[in-house]
């Protein structure tokens, strides 16, 4: 029996992938049963489930060290793509990485991935938020090829560094793939959903892509976080759906830190951010 099921929704953190979840829940799902934020797990799931690592662990997962958890991680992948039949979408913030005999990504149970971008200079501040840290600490983490976040129970996340993590993703051998920008679902929603759902051969009906956009709409997510609160958002943060626009590093970061972003990142930059370039350039005083 083939596990090759899961299409991955990858991102760096602070990126829309919990935008992204919903949209695609509200288009898949019929309209009576769509979730609010509070139950995307109905549609779709995550590979930090806490219940699929005791699954794996055949009890109450508890791990002691990065090992413990590169030790059953392969195995809780495998029933995360058993959990359900034919493909399905799985949200990771994970690199593709091997670490010794492991993949962290396994090509035996991946179909495809969405892969979502979002520009650094609008991750940074959002990150920061997340992480209740400033932006400094932030920036570090995007620059740290080490970078990790881990869970109490010890599950745990390789991000790497920001470019590291996009690199990771784009240049995986043999992984279908279509890549989202964050600024591109702002700016052109239709037009963004239209090509990643013809990336996954699925049929695009209007109507149901216009709700699901209207349906996962910024304000609308907000407007839920204020009536019902968010099970994901950390308690660092006040609130998890901050403003989601495109283009507030200009209020929040220094000169000196959109340099050093500019500096750091400039060949991925070229690549995905061309047009923010002269911008940052001189915002920063950079030559």
């Amino acid at each position: 029996m083939s596990l090759q099921r899961i299409i991955w929704l990858a991102s760096y953190p602070k990126s829309g992938n919990t935008w992204l979840r919903y949209l695609l829940a509200h288009y898949f799902m019929p309209k009576n049963e769509a979730p609010d934020i509070n139950n995307i797990r109905k549609f779709t799931t995550a590979d930090i489930r806490q219940d699929f690592f005791d699954k794996a662990a055949g009890k109450p997962y508890q791990g002691a060290s990065f090992d413990d958890w590169l030790a059953i991680r392969t195995r809780m992948v495998e029933l995360i793509a058993a959990s359900r039949p034919g493909t399905h979408f799985v949200k990771t913030h994970s690199q593709i990485q091997r670490i010794g005999s492991v993949d962290l990504i396994p090509p035996h149970v991946t179909a495809a991935a969405l892969y979502l971008i979002r520009n650094p200079f609008d991750v940074v501040p959002s990150f920061a938020r997340h992480l209740g840290i400033d932006l400094d600490a932030s920036i570090a983490k995007l620059s740290d090829p080490q970078s990790i976040t881990a869970t109490p129970t010890g599950i745990f996340e390789l991000l790497g560094r920001w470019d590291g993590h996009v690199s990771s993703w784009l240049e995986a051998p043999g992984l279908p793939r279509h890549v989202i920008r964050y600024e591109d679902m702002q700016s052109d929603a239709e037009g963004t959903v239209r090509g990643f759902l013809n990336f996954l051969q699925v049929p695009v009906h209007d109507g149901q892509l216009r709700r699901a956009i209207r349906e996962a709409s910024f304000s609308n997510m907000r407007k839920q976080e204020a009536v019902k609160g968010f099970r994901e958002r950390p308690q660092t943060m006040e609130r998890f759906f901050h403003s989601g626009k495109s283009g507030t590093w200009r209020d929040t970061l220094t000169a000196a830190q959109v340099a050093s972003i500019r500096e750091t990142f400039l060949p991925t930059l070229e690549r995905f951010y061309p047009e923010m370039l002269d911008d940052t350039a001189q915002f920063s005083g950079a030559a």
